[in-house]
């Protein structure tokens, strides 16, 4: 496992050349906040990077459903029972079983690794622009329905998830990157995702960091340049 802070965000990166899994801590005077928590095999590492901090776990947060965000989801509960988890409603629905989509989202079948089976069930639901100490929830549909990225306000860093990834170069969700095809073949819908990015971009981040890979420091123009690789690659496939 790998580390890397800034302010009070720090990075936990966990296998970072075969297949890096990515998760961070957020910490407040009050205790910890954990977005995502990867797969089950690296549980331990997570709860004793925790434990480091000397602080408790108050909140774990969610970017999205599939289950290299969510696997360890069991044990840091048992470890930490009062922690209160927090996902998309969309998303929430989603990890239910219930992949029916909405009348106004494309029609096109779910990806990724969804649990057949619930792994927990949330004691909250997210919003678009909530606020939950420092971070602020930004909705960024397309890796999923309901995908949510995470803008940590005194650091400006831009927690974003599967909505880019950065291991095998930056790119969009959905953009096939040939060194880390994964995160593309786990993409619902890829528009939506370019349409997210753009929103992502406008926030101005001075680092981004995504569920797989490196961290960027300030990271638009890299950006900017990763969405109008997406537009293209995608106006070729429809024209092709």
């Amino acid at each position: 496992m790998n580390k890397t802070s800034w302010g009070p965000v720090t990075q936990l990166i966990f296998m970072p050349k075969l297949f890096p899994l990515n998760c961070y801590l957020i910490e407040d005077d009050s205790g910890v906040t954990l977005i995502d928590t990867c797969m089950h095999f690296v549980a331990k590492g997570i709860f004793a990077a925790i434990q480091a901090t000397e602080k408790p776990l108050t909140r774990i947060l969610l970017t999205h459903a599939h289950d290299d965000h969510i696997g360890a989801i069991p044990f840091l509960k048992e470890k930490f029972p009062q922690v209160k988890i927090g996902i998309s409603r969309r998303d929430a629905a989603i990890l239910k079983g219930d992949h029916t989509l909405l009348p106004h989202e494309a029609q096109t079948p779910l990806k990724g690794g969804i649990p057949k089976k619930a792994l927990f069930s949330p004691d909250f639901l997210i919003e678009d622009q909530d606020r939950i100490g420092s971070l602020v929830a930004i909705a960024s549909p397309g890796h999923t329905p309901g995908h949510l990225a995470y803008l940590e306000t005194t650091s400006n860093t831009l927690i974003a998830g599967d909505a880019f990834q950065t291991q095998g170069g930056l790119a969009v969700s959905g953009h096939m990157k040939w060194k880390f095809p994964f995160p593309a073949f786990a993409t619902w819908h890829t528009p939506t995702a370019i349409t997210s990015a753009q929103r992502l971009l406008e926030l101005n981040p001075a680092v981004l960091v995504v569920g797989h890979g490196p961290a960027l420091l300030l990271p638009s123009s890299s950006i900017s340049l990763a969405i109008s690789e997406a537009r293209e690659h995608l106006n070729r496939r429809k024209s092709g």
